[in-house]
């Protein structure tokens, strides 16, 4: 199932989704039972059953849900003939709510249902049933502890305090090199067997034969990555150069873009050059920007099928000189 790969980001997504499984069983039952409610009338209905009449608020903060959710329940409720609005006794300035006669009626018939519900459910689910009771009982504690929007938005700030880190390659970086590349491909080309070759094993065919492999990381996460390929003494090609599109607009491609000339500098290379596509007009307006320069004609022996740029750097003294 694609939403359990995305784990924390679609926790409110799995969960709507259990949800309304569990709301169609339930109507499903209802309607084979006879009975004339609906499951998602249940909470206020059995809590007025259970405590008597109250307003919309006490019932919103009872079940756990809004004001504004349970207000519009109640309107069709009241549409369906189970709840009455009525003036507060004690408070003429506010309603109550109360059940009808029919909702009463209805009510009184589902001990056996309701039964067959919770048996149904452990025969279903099992064990798993009971830890899944247990896990939203701890995280409803959980969360009136500690509410998840600011906790969210306070690990955002930290996030974004941190430094954008620029850092070499260590083994385990070898699945954000595969990850990040085949992510971009997929995206906009495919993936080429060369291609396929290096990002599977890169320390055999890029730093083995004398190459570099750099990474963008933020909050220990990496986020971008590119490769130096030694192609032959004093000359390196730029490649597979890669930054998550959910982190984009971060300065991750141009701080590795320049990491690698930095490092290109250091080893005392004589000629850098890239091969690209047309089509990635953000891309080439950087490299141009960094010193490389648009060449007339693709690259002679290209390796790579979607390659119709091709681009040498030169460095500002040599930009100067010509």
């Amino acid at each position: 199932m694609y939403l359990s790969t995305l784990a924390e980001l679609a926790l409110g997504s799995r969960l709507k989704a259990l949800s309304d499984q569990f709301y169609a069983a339930a109507d499903e039952v209802y309607r084979a039972c006879g009975a004339s409610i609906e499951s998602r009338w249940f909470p206020v209905l059995r809590y007025l059953w259970e405590s008597g009449p109250g307003t919309v608020g006490e019932v919103a903060a009872a079940i756990g849900q809004t004001h504004s959710a349970v207000s519009q329940l109640v309107d069709k409720l009241d549409a369906a003939g189970m709840v009455r609005r009525e003036r507060d006794p004690q408070d003429g300035r506010r309603s109550i709510l109360v059940l009808t006669g029919e909702a009463r009626q209805a009510l009184g018939a589902l001990g056996p249902v309701w039964q067959a519900i919770r048996r149904g459910v452990t025969a279903s689910l099992g064990e798993q049933g009971e830890r899944l009771l247990a896990a939203l009982a701890a995280c409803e504690e959980a969360l009136k502890e500690r509410p998840i929007v600011p906790a969210i938005l306070a690990e955002h700030s930290a996030l974004l305090a941190q430094p954008l880190e620029i850092v070499p390659y260590a083994p385990a970086l070898a699945a954000d090199f595969y990850r990040l590349n085949v992510q971009w491909l997929e995206r906009y080309f495919r993936v080429e067997e060369i291609d396929r070759q290096m990002l599977s094993d890169p320390e055999r065919y890029v730093l083995a034969p004398g190459g570099a492999l750099l990474f963008a990381r933020m909050g220990g996460q990496a986020i971008g990555t590119c490769a130096l390929l030694h192609e032959s003494p004093g000359v390196y090609e730029l490649s597979k150069m890669s930054v998550d599109e959910s982190f984009q607009g971060l300065g991750a491609g141009r701080k590795l873009l320049d990491a690698a000339i930095a490092e290109f500098h250091r080893r005392g290379g004589r000629e850098l050059f890239l091969e690209s596509n047309s089509r990635l007009r953000t891309a080439l307006r950087m490299y141009e920007q960094a010193g490389f320069e648009l060449q007339p004609s693709t690259r002679a022996g290209s390796h790579y099928e979607r390659a119709d740029v091709y681009m040498i750097y030169r460095a500002p003294a040599e930009r100067l000189a010509g």
